[in-house]
């Protein structure tokens, strides 16, 4: 088993990493920075989508290099974190969701095309993805056993892609509300969807750092967010490294259909 774990805002190295080992991907999207080793014996590979000292702002993450070093990589499974906003205003901050449905109907890369594999008509391989829900039921059972064992608040809930890099406002979040949108950040969703059209597991999980606007009774400091985003990488490393014993061998969301 080889587990991909793609980090984001005030995780930029993944904490408690047994040898760690740098490596470059070079894929027909662009070159990957990637560090492999091991938490608790299982083998890992990380990817950080903002780049040490958050070089890369939300629109300019290149998702498909991303997906495509980590499938090169051969990992099994995925597991991508997000630090995020609460919509819903019984998310208590600095607890955790476990996203079980994807709001992202724009389903656009950061650069305005479509987000798919499937840009050529013709191409091997195309296909629709057919799903549920858009994660796996697997790895999300596991992490909600994993956070239930290290004492962390949890729930559930959609995640809501918005694009970046500034944050929405009152009326924004007031229509995702509307749609049922539990948090949102601005990197995961192409993510789901590409992991989803490769046929790889995944699930992603999201750290409540503050409440989008107009949902607390005031807005949080910047410094709170702030610190909120430092907390984060202690509670996703504890989450990752209780996962690893309840893994076993989840099974992608869905099918693809393909032609072909």
């Amino acid at each position: 088993m080889r587990v991909g774990i793609i980090s984001g805002s005030g995780t930029y190295e993944w904490p408690v990493l047994e040898d760690p080992a740098q490596v470059l991907s070079r894929t027909l999207y662009g070159d990957v920075r990637l560090t492999t080793g091991r938490v608790a014996g299982i083998e890992v590979v990380h990817l950080s989508r903002h780049g040490r000292d958050h070089f890369r702002l939300s629109n300019h993450v290149d998702h498909r290099a991303n997906i495509t070093a980590l499938l090169d990589a051969g990992v099994d499974c995925l597991i991508s974190t997000t630090v995020c906003g609460a919509v819903d205003r019984s998310v208590e901050l600095g607890s955790i969701v476990v996203f079980d449905d994807l709001y992202f109907p724009s389903n656009r890369l950061p650069d305005g095309s479509l987000c798919t594999w499937f840009s050529q008509p013709g191409g091997v391989g195309r296909g629709h993805w057919i799903f549920d829900r858009p994660f796996s039921t697997e790895l999300r059972d596991a992490l909600i056993e994993a956070a239930q064992a290290i004492g962390v608040s949890r729930s559930t809930g959609c995640y809501g892609h918005v694009d970046g890099p500034r944050f929405n406002t009152r009326s924004e979040i007031a229509a995702l509300a509307t749609f049922g949108v539990t948090a949102v950040s601005q990197t995961a969703g192409p993510e789901v969807v590409l992991a989803g059209e490769a046929g790889l597991p995944m699930a992603l999980v999201g750290y409540a750092t503050d409440y989008a606007n107009g949902v607390g009774d005031q807005a949080d400091p910047v410094e709170a967010l702030l610190a909120r985003i430092e907390e984060s990488t202690g509670v996703f490393s504890a989450l990752v490294l209780m996962l690893m014993s309840r893994l076993g061998h989840p099974g992608p969301s869905g099918v693809v259909h393909r032609f072909g």
